[in-house]
C-alpha cells in the first residue's frame, strides 16, 4: 500500500471529535486534582519522606535546591517570574499543545494524549503511596524559603500554595513526589520537538522542560529527585501507552459488538433484509401485491415487455 494511502487510513482511524475528547481531558484533570487533594497522607510521614530525599541527595552529593532557592529569594527579578511560571504554565501550555495536536497533527494526537494520561495516573499513584513534604514546607532550619509566600503580594496565589488566594486548602501541598510539573513539561518538549517544524519551536522544546526543572527547585516546590521521578514517570507512561491503547480498542470493540443491532435472518433467506421497491421489510414478509419469483434461487427473470424500452430491470410491484 502506498505511503499516502497508509497515512490516509491511519488518519481516518484516529479521527476523533472534540465533544468526546473535551470531557475525557476534563475527567483526567479532575482525577488529577482530586487525587492530589485526597492523597494527603500523614503530615509527619510526608515530612519524613522529604527529609529522606534530602539525605539521599546529600549522599549522592546533589544539592541544586539550596543555591537556586537562595538566588530566587535574593533576586525578585528572577523569583517573581519563576513563581508565575510555576503557578501558570503547567496549566496553560499542556492544554494548548493538546488542542494544537488535535487540530493540526490528528494522526499523532491519540497516542500523545494516551501517553500523557497514563503518566498522570502513574503520578497519582506516587502521590498516594509516597506523600512528600516539599522543601518550602520544611522547618526553616533546613535553609529553604517559600518564594511563593515570599512574593505572594505580586501574584494571585496565596501564601499556602500555588492555588489562588484563599483556596490553598483545596490542594494537596504534600504531592511533591513525583513532580508532574517536570513530567508534563517534558511531554510538551517531546511533542514540540517531534511534531513542530520551526527552529524556534525546537528551541522551546529544550528550554521549557529545562527551565521548569530549575523553577520547581528554585521556588522550593520540589527536590531534584522529584524532578528525576517526574521524568521517569513519563518514561514508564510512554512504554505503557501502546498497551493502554490496545486495551481501550478491545474494550470499545467488545462494547460495540455487544450493542450492535442484530439483522433478522429467516430460514432459507439471505443474511440481508428483503428490499422491494425501495421498501425494507422483515425476513419472510411480503408487501401487498408483491409477486413471488417463479425462478429458482440464483436465476434471473427475463425482461418483461415493459422493460424492453429502457433496458432497466423490472421492479416488484
Amino acid at each position: 500500500m502506498p505511503h499516502a494511502d497508509i497515512a490516509g487510513v491511519e488518519a481516518t482511524r484516529t479521527r476523533l471529535r472534540w465533544w468526546t475528547e473535551l470531557p475525557l481531558i476534563l475527567l483526567v484533570y479532575a482525577c488529577y486534582s482530586a487525587g492530589r487533594l485526597l492523597a494527603r497522607g500523614d503530615v509527619n510521614g510526608a515530612v519524613d519522606h522529604g527529609l529522606a530525599i534530602l539525605d539521599i541527595e546529600k549522599a549522592l552529593y546533589l544539592n541544586a535546591e539550596h543555591p537556586l532557592n537562595r538566588l530566587f529569594t535574593r533576586e525578585p527579578w528572577l523569583g517573581v517570574p519563576a513563581d508565575f511560571w510555576y503557578a501558570s504554565l503547567h496549566y496553560l501550555v499542556t492544554p494548548v499543545l493538546l488542542v494544537w495536536l488535535f487540530r493540526s497533527r490528528t494522526v499523532h494526537y491519540r497516542a500523545a494524549r494516551t501517553w500523557l494520561m497514563t503518566s498522570t495516573f502513574i503520578g497519582l499513584i506516587g502521590f498516594t503511596l509516597l506523600p512528600t513534604c516539599p522543601p518550602r514546607l520544611l522547618d526553616a532550619s533546613h535553609g529553604f524559603v517559600d518564594t511563593m509566600a515570599h512574593y505572594s503580594s505580586y501574584g494571585w496565589w496565596g501564601g499556602e500554595a500555588s492555588a489562588p488566594k484563599g483556596l490553598g486548602g483545596l490542594t494537596n501541598q504534600y504531592a511533591a513526589m513525583p513532580s508532574l510539573h517536570v513530567g508534563w513539561a517534558l511531554w510538551c518538549g517531546v511533542i514540540l520537538w517531534r511534531y513542530s517544524g520551526t527552529r524556534l519551536a525546537k528551541v522551546a522544546a529544550i528550554a521549557y522542560p529545562l527551565i521548569t526543572t530549575i523553577v520547581v527547585m528554585g521556588t522550593a516546590n520540589h527536590y531534584f529527585l522529584d524532578a528525576v521521578a517526574g521524568a521517569a514517570v513519563m518514561g514508564v507512561g510512554l512504554l505503557l501507552a501502546p498497551y493502554v491503547t490496545r486495551t481501550m480498542d478491545r474494550a470499545r470493540a467488545q462494547f460495540g459488538t455487544r450493542n450492535a443491532t442484530p439483522v433478522p435472518v429467516g430460514s432459507g433467506d439471505a443474511a440481508s433484509p428483503i428490499v422491494s421497491g425501495g421498501c425494507q421489510t422483515s425476513a419472510g414478509e411480503r408487501i401487498p401485491r408483491q409477486r413471488e419469483s417463479r425462478f429458482g434461487s440464483g436465476a434471473e427473470p427475463s425482461a418483461s415487455p415493459q422493460d424492453a424500452g429502457d433496458g432497466a430491470p423490472a421492479k416488484a410491484r
